[in-house]
């Protein structure tokens, strides 16, 4: 029920009615029994053995073969819930034509999950010397947040939250990890704290412990 088969027919079937339909198929039916037949008995004369690539109708009408032969096919009709955090991490670059209006406007944005489209960032977001400088932002990490795609365009369009710091370091690597999959990893706030024991250090009461199974 959450897939919709859509059936091909040629327009030559919709003008002339279900019984051309039946007429056509009864035909191509005919055909197909003839044309394996005489396969048959020239492969009989001539003593040639089929392979297995030569296995199955061959139909130019989808319609007649048999499901073990056809792919099936589906499309996307609507997101229930989108469950990415449209942010990623990657790398900022100039465009690589210099000449158009949108080098003047916007950078590239290569995210370092290739599963992720590359997004269009505009200049505003990157750092003021970027453009004169782009080398010295070529193995610094950003976090970028996807905010649209137009159907016309190759490429999303996105703003630069943060600079995390140079590539290959533990902690910006965390916290881009952190970002993308949108886990909060922030302090915690002082009404979480109070709920925790303020006489330090802090241990296991002897009665406490005597109700517990030791897993260690």
């Amino acid at each position: 029920p959450d897939v919709i088969i859509e059936a091909q027919f040629d327009d030559n079937d919709a003008e002339h009615g279900q019984d051309h339909l039946e007429d056509t198929l009864t035909d191509d039916i005919k055909k197909l029994s003839l044309d394996t037949s005489e396969k048959g008995k020239a492969a009989g004369v001539t003593g040639v053995h089929r392979t297995k690539q030569d296995d199955g109708p061959k139909v130019n009408d989808p319609r007649l073969l048999p499901d073990e032969f056809l792919q099936r096919t589906a499309k996307v009709v609507y997101i229930l819930e989108k469950k990415h955090s449209r942010a990623a991490t990657g790398f900022i670059k100039l465009l690589a034509d210099r000449n158009s209006e949108l080098f003047k406007r916007c950078a590239m944005f290569s995210p370092v999950d290739h599963r992720v489209p590359r997004v269009y960032v505009p200049l505003a977001d990157c750092p003021p010397d970027f453009v004169t400088k782009p080398e010295a932002y070529s193995q610094m990490l950003f976090i970028c947040r996807i905010v649209d795609w137009k159907e016309e365009c190759n490429f999303a369009s996105g703003q630069l939250c943060k600079s995390l710091g140079q590539a290959g370091e533990i902690e910006p690597e965390s916290e881009g990890i952190l970002t993308e999959y949108g886990v909060d990893f922030s302090d915690f706030s002082p009404e979480v704290l109070e709920c925790l024991p303020q006489n330090l250090p802090w241990v296991i009461s002897p009665g406490e412990l005597a109700r517990r199974r030791d897993l260690r």
